[in-house]
């Protein structure tokens, strides 16, 4: 599965996955914008990332903690 800016969601399932253990009251977006650049299927140009498609990566994955999916 390749990943990409448009992706959000499965971005934010990704990071989710793969940082189980962090708080997620306490990420950055600055945080998030590494790690989802370090992810193996990410497959797209960094300089496209802006705060609303990073904030939209933070929101997917705050929802998902909150509904315990």
């Amino acid at each position: 599965m390749t990943l990409t800016w448009e992706g959000t969601y499965a971005i934010a399932m990704e990071l989710r996955r793969q940082h189980k253990d962090i708080n997620i009251e306490e990420v950055t977006l600055q945080q998030i914008y590494n790690w989802t650049l370090e992810l193996s299927e990410f497959e797209d140009d960094p300089l496209l990332a802006n705060d609303d498609i990073l904030y939209a990566i933070y929101r997917d994955w705050f929802e998902e903690n909150i509904n315990g999916q």
